[in-house]
């Protein structure tokens, strides 16, 4: 089977996400071509799944419908991993594969960064796109067609930005003309949305199924991808069975996301852990978590950023995917940095209901009240600067500091103080039952 695709990175959401559809596509006969895996990063993991073939064993576990499932793959669709510390000439050589088409990376958030550093003639770049322009300029020079790139880090814009770097080494290193207008006119970069928790090597008995695998990989049934184009004749994901969606804006997508699952989990973190809910999971077998969770959700977020058939059905599988028995998913982990999750995640929502229905949504507005009273009660994981402002100042001076909020919430001082004195006077856990009470 040719080599069709190039994937930079090895690691467990690629294998869990990507070339599970792909494995899928060949073995249903929609597809016909492999990845070649290259490891970004110096002492990446690629020996060792080269050592078992490059195949290994996959496991879907979730919740669908209020349903408990469990599905098993093995995963045959890594051709072979090739590391470019190493075999700096063999990553080279792929340049010169006419039947390349895509490239899928996930390199974390980070990896999509333009480094000064770097050098046209370092045998590799340290920086993902530094290694990428090296690759792109051979193939340019050999006359070969663009490719289409599909990055999966979570940032905004990232087929923009990846677009950007490339052309920033371009620039930067001087390469001839041409290979940016090549770059330009002949490649797609295109910004997608990834969705899947993939939980990776698991910590509990399910190891002991496959004792010799050891790049056994789990994850949760649950996938979502949106992407910017159309390239649904040449790697037909849609026609495969895969919740994929081809577009010509995936903003719409993102807020929906981050609206409701981000939302929904940075909405109910500090109340959780101040009620001594240890995980998600937890606060779904809670009932009054679960109703301030369900009030927070299908009454004050939906009906904000548009209750529509999507936004629903959406919604509807973030409280099967929170109640998942197979992840243990720990508010404490959730928690970090919340100051600037809730900023994006949860004040727009409650800002927009304001202005939308002229009074404030209750259960969100107790939420900023439980993250004030978190930060100056307890041991918040977050910038020094956010820790110090949200535990020694006022009410008044925290809701005032644009600094924490991108913009001043001073009007929201008297409802977010009359809520942290509930809180106060009652214990978190009655604090949210008064609410529901309201």
């Amino acid at each position: 089977m040719k080599e069709t695709i190039i994937q930079f990175g090895e690691g467990n959401f690629l294998r869990g996400f990507f070339d599970c559809f792909l494995d899928v596509m060949n073995k249903n006969g929609s597809y016909d071509g492999k990845a070649v895996v290259v490891q970004p990063r110096e002492g990446g993991k690629t020996a060792g799944l080269v050592a078992q073939g490059c195949k290994y064993n996959l496991l879907l576990r979730g919740v669908e419908n209020g349903e408990t499932k469990q599905e098993h793959s093995y995963i045959e669709s890594i051709s072979r991993c090739v590391d470019p510390y190493k075999d700096f000439d063999g990553y080279m050589a792929l340049a010169d594969n006419p039947d390349l088409r895509f490239v899928v990376s996930n390199t974390t958030e980070a990896g999509i960064a333009f480094d000064g550093a770097c050098s046209f003639n370092d045998k590799p770049c340290k920086s993902f796109p530094g290694k990428l322009t090296q690759l792109l300029f051979r193939r340019y020079k050999n006359g070969l067609d663009g490719l289409v790139f599909l990055p999966c880090e979570l940032i905004d814009g990232n087929g923009d930005e990846l677009k950007k770097c490339v052309l920033e080494y371009a620039e930067f290193w001087e390469l001839e003309g041409g290979f940016a207008d090549w770059i330009n006119g002949k490649n797609v970069f295109a910004n997608t949305l990834v969705d899947r928790i993939v939980t990776g090597y698991p910590s509990d008995e399910t190891a002991q199924l496959y004792p010799d695998d050891k790049y056994l990989d789990t994850a949760e049934i649950f996938h979502l991808w949106v992407i910017e184009g159309d390239f649904e004749n040449e790697l037909p994901l849609k026609k495969a069975g895969f919740n994929v969606v081809w577009t010509d804006d995936a903003k719409p997508y993102k807020k929906i996301k981050v609206r409701i699952l981000n939302g929904a989990h940075t909405s109910l973190v500090a109340g959780a852990i101040l009620s001594g809910i240890e995980t998600v999971g937890d606060a779904m077998a809670d009932d009054t978590a679960r109703a301030f969770l369900n009030r927070s959700v299908y009454e004050e977020i939906l009906p904000t950023i548009g209750d529509t058939q999507e936004s629903r059905a959406f919604a509807k599988s973030v409280f099967d995917r929170f109640g998942n028995p197979f992840i243990r998913h720990l508010w404490r982990s959730i928690a970090l940095n919340s100051v600037s999750k809730f900023s994006v995640r949860v004040l727009p929502t409650l800002l927009e209901y304001k202005e939308k229905n002229g009074t404030l949504p209750k259960c969100l507005t107790m939420s900023l009240a439980y993250l004030i009273y978190f930060y100056k009660n307890d041991n918040p994981e977050d910038s020094a600067l956010a820790i110090e402002k949200m535990k020694n100042g006022s009410i008044a001076e925290i809701l005032s500091d644009y600094s924490l909020w991108q913009s001043d919430i001073s009007e929201l001082t008297e409802t977010v103080s009359e809520y942290f004195g509930v809180i106060e006077k009652l214990g978190a856990k009655e604090a949210m039952k008064w609410i529901l009470s309201e």
